[in-house]
């Protein structure tokens, strides 16, 4: 629904804007040109709102990466963790909201659904996408790697934008030579090829 995703664009506006300590409905409401009432209809608080457009950027990383990992007709594991990491850190620099959201707990670190933290949501997104790329098992050992993967690339990135805007780059380097090391670390036992 169209009312729906304008209130979420003028919420992703706003994030960035004035933050999410001074973020209100009415404030969502007057941006989106719609009635407190219609807000209301499909959001009770501005949390509500945040989780929705959380769950939207989750869904558009999804589909870039997916896409990225789909159209490359063949590739090391290690450019797909490249590519993750890119997609995440251009979601970051260029679409609006990303960067106030954080997914790993800026506003809420259960954001993204109730019962689970933000990354582990965000890896099992991740899990679905490596199996369905890649055809490798769906094993606990791949949930385990990738989980911590996610967990050391989160904690890296927030560092890399903690001062710099665009995200420092010695220290995004950094993130996927870290991730890299890890997954290569499960690649070399298992006698190459894919981490898992």
């Amino acid at each position: 629904m169209l009312r729906v995703q304008r209130m979420l664009d003028c919420c992703a506006e706003l994030l960035d804007e004035i933050g999410y300590e001074n973020l209100s409905t009415t404030r969502i409401a007057e941006r989106a040109g719609v009635a407190i009432g219609s807000v209301y209809q499909f959001f009770p608080d501005k949390k509500a709102l945040t989780q929705a457009l959380g769950l939207r950027f989750l869904d558009q990383f999804g589909a870039r990466v997916t896409e990225r990992l789909t159209s490359a007709s063949s590739m090391h594991w290690t450019a797909a963790v490249d590519i993750m990491i890119d997609e995440y850190i251009d979601m970051h620099r260029s679409v609006p909201g990303f960067r106030s959201l954080h997914f790993g707990g800026m506003v809420d670190r259960r954001l993204l659904h109730g019962d689970a933290d933000n990354n582990r949501v965000i890896s099992v997104r991740l899990r679905k996408i490596i199996v369905s790329v890649t055809g490798v098992p769906d094993t606990d050992e791949l949930d385990r790697v990738i989980d911590v993967a996610v967990e050391a690339t989160d904690s890296v990135l927030k560092l890399a934008f903690r001062d710099d805007p665009n995200g420092d780059p010695d220290l995004v380097r950094e993130a996927k030579h870290l991730v890299s090391s890890y997954l290569t670390h499960f690649s070399e036992r298992d006698g190459g090829g894919h981490p898992w």
